[in-house]
């Protein structure tokens, strides 16, 4: 069984299909879909995907883009949606100082809010972080000196640096379609240093859709390109990869049931 540890389930391109799009995932192969929160006005639709299927669980969050516009006080909205059943992360959050469609301060106070809720709860942080990594790094440490958190790199697009400050603080590494690219050698040569048992899966779909379906609106079932080359990458089976980034998954995120 494969896992996609970060999708968006609840985005229009899946309006009228969505049934179709986690049936494929099942047919694939991929048995549990995190689908991920990105504002929190947008949250109930995401519980909702999350409440249909059995096996699709869902986080909580403000994107990076949307901190402006949804500005936390603190962690206590966070914190009272994390109380639902089907909700197992927070998130997602961080800093993208490559768009910067919201200022770096509301982003970075944000950041916080979501470490502060998912150290409260227990549950692991979802990190968005992109041109970012020197201030993401700083805040993740910073952070940790105030108490342990779980957590991972979502979309892992950054430097060595950036893996190796995430790993020494516990802290595991998902890796997306983009690291099937042709032009992603610098990045698979990052993840080539990532031990196993810190490495998780993911489409960011409909986003990022990887290698032969680059161009087309992604899904979950697309989870088992990027499965495929991560096993080429670290020399393992397939049927390895798929064991141990499923395991990672659920050690990580222990909230959710582990289908029959």
């Amino acid at each position: 069984m494969l896992v996609d540890s970060h999708c968006h389930l609840d985005f229009p391109e899946y309006a009228d299909q969505l049934e179709a799009v986690v049936a494929r995932a099942g047919a694939a192969g991929v048995g549990v879909c995190l689908s991920i929160g990105t504002e929190l006005k947008r949250f109930p639709g995401v519980k909702a995907v999350a409440e249909k299927f059995p096996n699709v669980w869902c986080s909580v969050g403000v994107h990076p883009h949307e901190s402006e516009k949804e500005l936390l006080d603190d962690e206590a909205a966070l914190i009272r949606e994390a109380a639902h059943s089907k909700v197992v992360g927070i998130g997602e959050t961080g800093l993208d100082y490559y768009y910067e469609h919201s200022p770096r301060a509301p982003q970075q106070a944000n950041f916080r809010s979501h470490i502060s809720a998912a150290r409260q709860t227990g549950l692991p942080v979802i990190v968005h972080t992109r041109d970012a990594d020197d201030d993401t790094i700083a805040i993740l440490r910073d952070e940790m000196e105030k108490g342990f958190f779980t957590g991972l790199i979502h979309c892992f697009t950054g430097t060595q640096k950036l893996a190796d400050a995430a790993l020494e603080m516990g802290l595991s590494i998902s890796v997306s379609g983009i690291a099937t690219f042709k032009n992603s050698s610098a990045l698979r040569d990052v993840i080539q240093s990532v031990p196993l048992d810190r490495l998780l899966v993911e489409t960011d779909a409909p986003f990022l859709s990887p290698v032969p379906h680059r161009g087309k609106t992604n899904e979950p079932a697309f989870v088992v390109h990027t499965a495929k080359m991560l096993a080429e990458l670290k020399g393992v089976r397939p049927e390895e990869l798929a064991a141990v980034t499923t395991e990672n998954f659920f050690r990580l995120f222990s909230k959710v049931q582990r289908p029959a």
